[in-house]
């Protein structure tokens, strides 16, 4: 007769852990790499923003649900190369479409992205001058 836990769960308890080592090993080689890659600085103009929601329903008695927000910041590079980071929520917010400046970044990982001041363009443009 076939025996459910001698013979399946065996296999699903193996086949459950080598995913997990596979989720840990796969972060430890991009950590690595991004170790191995120059800190680099460039000029870049942020080009999109985007956010992922994921909510998760716990079925205790509570009946509580968790929601996580992740955002995402899309630079291009003076090379015309497109890069998108995982960003914190205040600096997400602190950052617009259009916004230029210099991206600080080692491989993968974000560090920074520091805005160059606006131009004396809106009142060249006229929208600093008021008539009276």
């Amino acid at each position: 007769m076939f025996d459910f836990f001698g013979s399946v769960m065996p296999i699903f308890f193996i086949v459950v852990i080598g995913i997990i080592i596979l989720s840990a090993g796969k972060g430890i080689l991009q950590w690595s790499q991004n170790n191995r890659q120059p800190l680099l600085t460039v000029g870049s103009k942020i080009v999109s923003k985007r956010t992922e929601v994921k909510h998760t329903h716990h079925t205790d008695e509570a009946m509580s649900s968790r929601t996580r927000t992740t955002y995402y910041l899309t630079f291009e590079v003076e090379s015309g190369d497109r890069m998108e980071f995982v960003v914190n929520g205040e600096e997400f917010g602190m950052c617009a479409e259009g916004d230029e400046g210099l991206l600080r970044f080692q491989g993968t990982r974000y560090y920074s992205f520091v805005r160059h001041p606006k131009s004396n363009r809106d009142t060249v443009r006229g929208y600093g001058h008021h008539k009276t």
